[in-house]
């Protein structure tokens, strides 16, 4: 539950407003003390008099009240707080978080902050989709902003589509699950998932079928159980989980940059499909076919082993614990223990992603794990539940 948690709650002004009335409530019952904080526009939705009798609280409006900021107050409240909630997050909130403008008393907290931040959009289906807003979105993901939602659904305006705000039982969730203290609270995880793209020419790369859910499953499991999660992804078919930091990356030499540069950590695990290869050059413009017949050869090089370059890092760089994946097709269990030896990792997750078992790109798994112990094969599951039994298994060996 959330006794003793302070909660700072920014509502801005969108329709979707008269849910934090009911979200305020129902922080309450749980035991956390709300404070909210209106914008300007929230109050052409929703009334000070009634977010403060709900909240027990003194509302915060203006960003030059001199009584308070006698004191500095805005900066008090940006500190005190153990989370702070913005619901509704509107596209302009967003735009403001994401540009770093502190010109009210919302964007100036959520600028003064030193605490963890999440938001929760909710607008219009267009203005959702529109790409600035998802340059934004992207933005506040890369700073570690947790996003809850939007739904899909009917919408005020009269259109349907993503934008709607969040329910409020799926708010309290979030906001349980980013306060309450796991074993992996205080520890820092680098995951990477998905697969790379590696060009050929502008129009073609070279690439496989990884959806990225298995990673991302676990990237989820892991922040569940506290870890302050460093996520590095390919272009993966799945969206990347909230309450992580994302790095987005195209290529093998970009996911082996962006790990290194996220090092030191406690636990690394390397559940991306990598690519092997890439060509020697990329064409700097299509190829073409020229009529004659022939085919166009293609060099190849290696690209940079990932897994082997962490796990054989000196001590003081190396993470406590590292994971990676083995997709295998055949013997499995050999390849992936020869796998272990070759890469110096201390954990191999193998599974067997022939033709027919529709584990690649499908939504269950069925893993083998290999350890300096040997093999332990695991029952076919959903990727969610696969993932939350890795996530504490890892827990366990880093002795939390």
């Amino acid at each position: 539950m959330l006794h003793g948690k302070r909660i700072l709650l920014v509502i801005g002004g969108g329709i979707a407003a008269f849910k934090s009335l009911d979200l305020i409530r129902r922080l309450r019952e749980r035991g956390a003390t709300v404070t909210p904080v209106l914008t300007r526009a929230a109050e052409e939705f929703v009334t000070p008099l009634s977010a403060s009798a709900l909240a027990a609280s003194k509302v915060y409006r203006d960003l030059f009240d001199l009584t308070d900021e006698a004191e500095m107050g805005h900066i008090e409240l940006s500190r005190a707080a153990d989370l702070i909630v913005v619901a509704p997050a509107t596209a302009d909130l967003m735009a403001k978080m994401a540009g770093g403008h502190a010109n009210d008393l919302a964007s100036t907290l959520l600028m003064a902050t030193d605490k963890r931040v999440m938001i929760v959009p909710a607008m219009n289906v267009r203005m959702w989709e529109h790409p600035a807003t998802q340059r934004n979105l992207a933005t506040l993901r890369g700073d570690g902003i947790l996003v809850v939602g939007p739904d899909e659904g009917p919408m005020a305006c009269g259109e349907f589509g993503p934008g709607r705000m969040a329910e409020v039982p799926e708010i309290v969730q979030a906001v349980e699950a980013a306060l309450i203290s796991g074993p992996l609270t205080g520890k820092r995880v680098v995951v990477t998932s998905g697969p790379t793209h590696e060009p050929i020419d502008p129009v073609r790369y070279i690439a496989n079928r990884s959806s990225g859910a298995q990673g991302t499953a676990l990237a989820a499991a892991l922040r569940d159980l506290g870890a302050d999660v460093v996520f590095v992804t390919g272009p993966a078919t799945v969206p990347p989980p909230d309450g992580v930091q994302v790095v987005a990356v195209e290529t093998a030499q970009q996911m082996h940059d962006a790990v290194l540069s996220a090092l030191p950590a406690d636990l690394a695990v390397f559940a991306a499909a990598v690519a092997d290869w890439r060509t020697a050059s990329q064409a700097e413009s299509k190829m073409k076919k020229d009529g004659s017949g022939d085919v166009p050869t293609l060099t190849l090089t290696m690209n940079p082993d990932i897994l082997a370059a962490v796990a054989q890092l000196d001590a003081d760089r190396r993470p406590g614990l590292v994971v990676g994946f083995a997709a295998e097709t055949d013997d499995v269990v050999s390849h992936a223990t020869a796998k272990r030896a070759r890469k110096g990792c201390d954990w191999i997750v193998a599974n067997d992603v022939s033709a027919g078992t529709g584990i690649m790109g499908g939504s269950e798994n069925a893993v083998t794990l290999i350890t300096q112990d040997g093999a332990e094969t695991w029952e076919r599951a959903s990727k969610d539940a696969v993932a939350r039994q890795l996530a504490a298994r890892m827990a366990e060996a880093l002795g939390a």
